[in-house]
């Protein structure tokens, strides 16, 4: 009786994966969906009764698991970069002569894509099976979501292929998305509900995807198109167009509006194609991504810090609404800069209610005849602020007013001074006690990005400087729960809260802390560079212009204003109180003397097969720690191969190379050559 139960189970989840795969990727179903949920149901009762016939990639998994308390993070293998944004046919056409530049060959062909407007997400496959899978996140963490993505039905929770063909390693990368059908219906639900209406698609996705009880994720319409791959072992592909091919094969979606070998004039043309048909695709596209082909010629390209070289976005126009201009008023910054803002009905632009617009500065609002009560067209792109592209001047009445720039700061009333900045005029108050620049520079202080003290918001920072509790950076530390206690929107737990969520925050990395300080010029990937650069605070406090101009990516600018923040005395003697007040400042740049002697430090190694001690992702970690490069091929330059249980071609490669091959209990000996 029990082995024709297991056999029944086997053969439900094969058949119920097969028919998910005809379903969501053939588009091509051949029972109905009243069969299926009673097949799915018969397999959910059999899985229940008798657990131990149920599998990792059982399609019993897309129901949903118990509620997490958290979301874990994860490194990506390789980082889920950004891409370059192109405008216009010439940006487009700028970015082939540079590739042919580099390249130093004409005969560049494409492969182009529509850019999906969903959540990027990087599913991990090991030996066929997902694994893992994780958001996008800053690029190089994301957070672990698995269960909600076995949910989805069109995610193949095990590879469409023999199991001896299943590479060891496929991280692949998508887009998830929520149809405009079924955003609209997810939305009717809910508002028969009496619940929050979603205010796009993509929103939708996202907070699908981040729900805590992947039960609630399993109800929701959510699809993906898989476009690329991250890191991959024991396969290889030539091409976008193969890898695309394959991964189809694998049983993921692949857009069917994906073009491949194209010329550049070709892309060009097929991105009005694309956009003359935009409305009438199922999903939201807000442009298309150009890729060069070619994967061999795409490493030779290389990427920049944020950005692959061989690849960029050509964004359609950007939605736009006209409504009126209110008012215009100016906002101070952090660094005193004033910044004129238009004060708008609010309209509703892509989902989202649009009441204000940046004007930048009062040289644009000259340059575009800008007046309040006028009639304007208003743009919003994405998550970048909303702009004013022009104002109607056939919508004028007469009863429009010019604006004009303030002589004194709106704040302070300290008096303003105008620069030229570039080709630029800027308005700005020098007075460096303005309550206005304090309050912007404590909110970026302790923003997510930088000391990340919860509870500290906008609204209680404005009050703990109008009270004249903080009056500079180190002020933060000095709060007491007792004074807090007593502030407006402050109760006890409140207060208690953030004073421990301020001790939290004590202990923090160079590089979060040089952004923290907000010095012009050096944001966040220029805190990132400096901090790989020097050990301490210390040496950056120390470091002259020139050794600034030296680091790769830190421009002349940043130099010297890194130079002339710490050479102030007013800003030395901060630090020297934030210091006196516990902040720990923590670095793991560059690699520690105890680890140069290693012999693994700046080697490369490879890793192949299965390890029974720990999983390949910690020994990647360890290894890095020492100094040690971890590369997915096997070739020449590399030195040592970790061969672990089922070591495939890549063993079979470093043999014949002649390269040295460490099993496991050698390998982790030497990791750790003090555990005899």
């Amino acid at each position: 009786m029990s082995k024709e139960i297991k056999k029944e189970a086997k053969k439900l989840q094969k058949e119920l994966t097969a028919h998910s795969y005809r379903y969501h990727v053939l588009d091509d179903p051949v029972i109905s969906d009243l069969e299926y949920d009673y097949m799915l149901k018969t397999l959910v009762e059999i899985e229940e009764e008798f657990p131990e016939y149920s599998s990792p990639d059982s399609p019993t998994k897309r129901v949903g698991a118990p509620p997490l308390s958290s979301f874990s993070q994860a490194v990506h293998s390789i980082p889920m970069l950004s891409l370059d944004n192109a405008f216009d046919d010439k940006d487009v056409l700028d970015f082939h002569k540079r590739i042919v530049k580099k390249l130093n060959r004409e005969d560049i062909l494409y492969t182009v894509e529509p850019k999906l407007d969903g959540v990027a997400v990087e599913l991990k496959y090991e030996n066929g099976v997902l694994v893992q899978a994780t958001t996008r996140g800053d690029g190089v963490t994301g957070e672990v979501i698995t269960d909600n993505v076995r949910t989805i039905g069109s995610i193949p929770l095990k590879l469409l292929t023999d199991e001896q063909k299943a590479p060891a390693l496929l991280e692949v990368r998508g887009e998830i998305i929520i149809t405009r059908s079924d955003f609209n219906r997810l939305n009717n639900t809910r508002l028969e509900n009496d619940e929050t209406v979603f205010a796009n698609p993509r929103n939708a996705a996202a907070g699908s995807l981040r729900q805590l009880d992947s039960k609630v994720t399993a109800t929701r319409p959510l699809d993906i198109f898989v476009y690329g791959t991250g890191l991959v072992q024991g396969l290889e592909f030539s091409s976008q167009e193969q890898m695309l091919d394959l991964l189809k094969e694998f049983g993921f979606p692949v857009n069917s509006h994906i073009q491949p070998g194209l010329g550049v004039d070709k892309v060009l043309t097929f991105y009005k194609e694309l956009e003359s048909f935009r409305e009438e695709l199922a999903y939201e596209i807000d442009g298309m991504v150009i890729k060069v082909d070619d994967i061999s010629l795409q490493k030779q390209l290389g990427e920049k810090i944020k950005s692959p070289r061989w690849a960029i976005a050509y964004k359609f126009p950007a939605m736009q609404k006209t409504t009126t201009i209110k008012d215009i008023i100016v906002q101070v910054g952090r660094t005193g800069v004033l910044t004129p803002v238009a004060i708008l009905e609010s309209v509703n632009i892509g989902g989202v209610m649009v009441s204000r617009a940046t004007l930048h500065n009062e040289d644009l609002i000259k340059k575009k005849d800008i007046r309040i009560k006028d009639k304007a067209l208003v743009m919003r792109a994405g998550d970048v602020i909303p702009k004013v592209v022009k104002i109607i001047e056939s919508e004028r009445k007469g009863n429009e007013t010019l604006f004009a720039m303030p002589v004194q700061c709106p704040v302070c009333q300290s008096q303003i001074v105008k620069t030229k900045l570039k080709d630029t005029h800027i308005h700005k108050c020098v007075n460096a006690s303005c309550q206005a620049q304090l309050k912007e520079k404590i909110k970026h202080f302790v923003s997510k990005k930088a000391f990340n003290i919860e509870g500290l918001g906008k609204k209680i920072v404005d009050q703990l400087v109008d009270e004249g509790m903080i009056q500079s950076f180190c002020d933060v530390f000095r709060l007491e729960m007792e004074k807090l206690a007593d502030l407006d929107r402050m109760a006890e737990k409140s207060a208690t809260n953030l004073v421990e969520s301020i001790k939290k925050s004590k202990k923090i990395s160079l590089r979060r802390f040089l952004f923290a300080l907000g010095i012009d010029h050096a944001g966040e990937n220029a805190a990132k560079l400096i901090s790989e650069q020097f050990s301490t605070l210390e040496e950056v406090m120390g470091t002259s212009e020139e050794t600034l101009k030296g680091i790769k990516g830190i421009g002349s600018e940043t130099a010297t204003a890194v130079c002339k923040f710490f050479s102030n005395i007013e800003n030395r003697t901060i630090i020297k109180n934030i210091d006196s007040y516990g902040v720990l400042i923590t670095n793991k740049q560059p690699l520690s003397n105890e680890f140069l002697d290693h012999l693994f430090n700046k080697k490369r190694i490879v890793l192949t097969g299965t390890l029974e001690t720990m999983p390949r992702s910690e020994a990647k970690r360890q290894l890095e720690k020492l100094g040690a490069s971890i590369t997915s091929s096997v070739s020449s330059k590399t030195d040592f191969v970790v061969a672990g249980e089922k070591a495939g071609s890549k063993l079979t490669k470093a043999q014949t190379l002649g390269i040295e091959i460490l099993e496991e209990k050698q390998f982790i000996k030497l990791l750790n050559p003090d555990i005899s």
